[in-house]
């Protein structure tokens, strides 16, 4: 498994500078939309360093102790950052709500939003580079980490454009209004993140054309006028990783190198479509009906 943490390192690096910088347009401004986006930003930080340990881990080749590898480890990171989303989402509304009971005017908006466009320039290139290395080695830490900036820039060109608003009416009020959307659009990405984490921690199947092509593959062979069949499919995601089981039927009669034969094209046509699949497969005589007892699974 190759080393994916400089991608991490380069999620801390702009983290730090953006933290730097809003921070910086709120001391300017006291906006507290501003605020609420500053404060997203630290979760970006603690992740980023997450997603280094995770990345570091998942590198580690199959031990003893996990013999299977620990491609796990990245649904451990998605979880925490969507914890981490929630806290800052509860800091955010409890802000929020002091600041519509006692509102308070904002100052040097200009500067302070001209500081918070190149903060979300740097999220944005950071953000695709994360998202593109996410798809392209299928990294869920990578991906979350990825998705998570992106919305962050979204969020922060919402702010943007509240806080211009507020600036252009003076209608103070609708600062902690903007942080307020802020949080729950926060919110909704944290949700996103533990939904998925807890799918792969479940073991949720290869959903989607992935599944569509394990079973369409399989299905090609199947062959009954031979006495050929396929039964007990499973398939399972693990980080990076795809898992992929089912058992073969053939004739009892047929020497087990003609039925390993037929096994080893099925399994080297989804090595095909699915570089680096563990496959766990079984041969078993079509005539026994020992061969059937966990087709319900």
């Amino acid at each position: 498994m190759q080393d994916l943490s400089r991608f991490g390192w380069l999620s801390v690096g702009a983290a730090v500078v953006t933290i730097a910088l809003k921070f910086w347009g709120y001391t300017l401004t006291g906006s507290v939309g501003l605020l609420s986006d500053a404060t997203e930003s630290i979760v970006n930080l603690v992740a980023a360093v997450v997603a280094i340990i995770v990345l570091k881990v998942i590198a580690r080749p199959a031990d003893r102790d996990h013999e299977f590898g620990h491609s796990k480890a990245e649904y451990f990171s998605a979880g925490l950052e969507g914890a981490m989303i929630f806290v800052a989402a509860v800091a955010i509304i409890y802000v929020s709500i002091e600041r519509l009971v006692n509102p308070q005017p904002i100052e040097q908006i200009g500067l302070g939003l001209v500081v918070t466009v190149i903060a979300s320039v740097i999220n944005g290139a950071v953000a695709l580079i994360l998202l593109k290395a996410g798809r392209q080695h299928n990294s869920l830490a990578l991906t979350a980490d990825g998705k998570h900036l992106m919305t962050d820039v979204w969020t922060s060109a919402g702010v943007l454009v509240g806080v211009a608003l507020v600036w252009a009416t003076g209608l103070w009020w609708l600062d902690p209004i903007i942080a307020l959307a802020v949080a729950v659009n926060i919110l909704v990405a944290g949700y996103k993140l533990l939904r998925d984490s807890g799918n792969g921690l479940m073991d949720k199947a290869m959903e989607g054309d992935d599944r569509v092509a394990v079973d369409e593959i399989l299905a090609s062979h199947r062959d009954r006028s031979r006495g050929i069949d396929v039964h007990e499919i499973r398939t399972r995601e693990s980080g990076h990783q795809k898992f992929i089981e089912f058992h073969v039927l053939v004739p009892g009669a047929w020497s087990v190198e003609r039925g390993h034969d037929v096994l080893t094209a099925m399994e080297d046509e989804l090595r095909e479509r699915f570089p680096g699949v563990h496959i766990s497969s079984h041969l078993e005589p079509i005539e026994d009906e020992r061969a059937y007892g966990d087709v319900q699974l």
